[in-house]
């Protein structure tokens, strides 16, 4: 074979393959706009192995199939362990969207760093309009209170965290009583807040999500978070891209701010180069090793469900 031939079929081959590596890009880009989490458990299971963690139930927790959740924990726990901190975890999707059997990739991600984690679901849609994701939301952090000792967890360690529509959730869930105590629980039985990408200041509602999902209340001021800051919030974490342009990164550094004046307990991590999405995926194998939210997630977690933080407070601090 000449060398002018074997050039040729060199640059074939590179042809061939950028080409390939052009479609599976594509493809993988449809895959994800058809279901990004989805996508992201795959990936993840794919890249970074089952080892480590096990789903340990799926569970119905009411009568519309989008009320369930599941729980993940760590695979070599066993009924003698002691009891491990809890994770629950609310999707996002704009309150339109999203199944908590989708986000594998965050229960195998915090059981293989040992928590007991919750994947919650919530109604979405017309079913789901204010207040009914925020009641389910707190059915599941009550069904966690009630049931996660047969999983391994503490029920006295319950951080609850969510992703952009799941952030609101959870938040505006541990900022008003009225949700938990339906659950016979209050703002006290959560040890942290963790929000990622969240809403928590977008009255007047702009967008068509959030008219479906909130223009209806009675009292649409009510809705936001912002307008309910009180001093005796558990510790909170918000986690913001920077270039996050469908929630604005406002929204944490504005609640964080004025939750630390009202004498809460607030953080922030703002990451300079991310986006809405990014915070939830750098929660999956390959990029959970690449970047820090989850390592930062999981500090937090540890400080505010260790035994000293019921004689010596977090520290509230923004930047």
């Amino acid at each position: 074979m000449t060398a002018k031939r074997m050039r040729r079929m060199a640059l074939w081959t590179l042809g061939t393959l950028v080409l390939v590596g052009i479609i599976g890009a594509l493809a993988l880009q449809y895959a994800i706009s058809q279901n990004g989490p989805a996508v992201l458990s795959a990936v993840d299971r794919i890249t970074g192995g089952e080892s480590g963690a096990k789903q340990l139930a799926l569970v119905s927790t009411g009568d519309h199939p989008q009320q369930k959740l599941v729980v993940w924990g760590p695979e070599t726990h066993s009924p003698g362990n002691a009891a491990r901190p809890v994770m629950v975890f609310v999707h996002g999707g704009s309150w339109r969207s999203g199944d908590p059997e989708d986000y594998d990739f965050v229960g195998r991600a915090f059981a293989r760093l040992g928590y007991i984690v919750v994947l919650g679901g919530y109604r979405l849609e017309e079913a789901g309009k204010y207040p009914a994701m925020l009641t389910d939301t707190a059915s599941v952090i009550g069904w966690t209170h009630r049931t996660i000792t047969q999983y391994g967890g503490d029920p006295q360690r319950i951080v609850i965290t969510g992703h952009s529509a799941g952030a609101y959730n959870v938040v505006m869930t541990a900022l008003r009583d009225q949700w938990l105590a339906g659950e016979g629980l209050s703002a006290r039985d959560i040890s942290g807040v963790i929000g990622l990408s969240g809403p928590y200041d977008f009255y007047p509602f702009d967008s068509d999500s959030t008219i479906a999902a909130f223009g209806e209340a009675a009292d649409a001021e009510a809705t936001q978070p912002i307008n309910h800051l009180r001093a005796d919030a558990p510790p909170m974490l918000f986690i913001h891209g920077e270039k996050d342009t469908l929630v604005k990164p406002r929204n944490s550094r504005i609640l964080a701010t004025q939750l630390t004046a009202a004498n809460g307990i607030a953080d922030t991590r703002l990451y300079p180069d991310m986006e809405h999405n990014d915070p939830l995926i750098s929660l999956a194998a390959p990029w959970r090793s690449r970047r820090d939210v989850a390592r930062q997630m999981d500090e937090f977690a540890a400080k505010v469900t260790s035994a000293d933080t019921v004689s010596v407070p977090v520290q509230a601090r923004t930047r």
